[in-house]
């Protein structure tokens, strides 16, 4: 049997180990409120000064807002964007030109066609003027996304080109002259 002088070590050390426990809590949570910047509580004669924990703010998450052209794809200079995904290319106004980079843009297209998907490639233009010559412009610039990505080494069964489609709505006339590669 134990008698009580066997457990006043036990008690004692149990002792020393919670109060470090505390004290190292307390000084954790102390540096987490000093970088916090929060306010302290005035000393009280005698009483070391506690930092005051402000209740947890929540935070609303911010809507989904839809995604905004770029400023390339506003302005009448060719460019390329890739967004969700899709690979964009905007053309000048009355131009069949890919812009510059349009290699780099196709390169995880490319790889995708090459593990068996398939390369949709869909061409836009805006309603103003003639709507055929419109059409037929449409056309060469996704014939020219298409010429691309055989160039890149994409078989021509894995592509499809779609026909062109006019562009109504709000969007800008840079927004109609593109052509789109979606993955399938």
């Amino acid at each position: 049997m134990s008698s009580a002088s066997d457990d006043e070590p036990l008690g004692l050390v149990l002792g020393l180990v919670f109060a470090l426990v505390a004290l190292v809590i307390a000084l954790v949570l102390g540096a987490a409120l000093h970088r916090q910047g929060a306010p302290a509580l005035p000393a009280v004669a005698g009483v070391a000064a506690l930092p005051v924990m402000a209740a947890p703010v929540p935070v609303a998450p911010a809507p989904a807002a839809p995604p905004v052209p770029s400023a390339q794809a506003v302005s009448d200079a060719a460019s390329i964007t890739v967004e969700y995904g899709v690979v964009k290319f905007y053309f000048a106004s009355g131009e069949a030109e890919l812009a510059p980079g349009a290699g780099a843009a196709l390169v995880d297209v490319v790889r995708a066609a090459k593990t068996g998907k398939k390369v949709v490639i869909a061409g836009f233009h805006d309603p103003k003027g003639d709507a055929a010559v419109n059409a037929a412009l449409a056309r060469q610039r996704a014939l020219a996304v298409r010429d691309a990505l055989k160039a890149a080494g994409v078989a021509d069964s894995q592509i499809t080109l779609q026909k062109p489609e006019q562009m109504a709505g709000s969007g800008s006339d840079a927004e109609a002259r593109r052509v789109e590669i979606r993955i399938q």
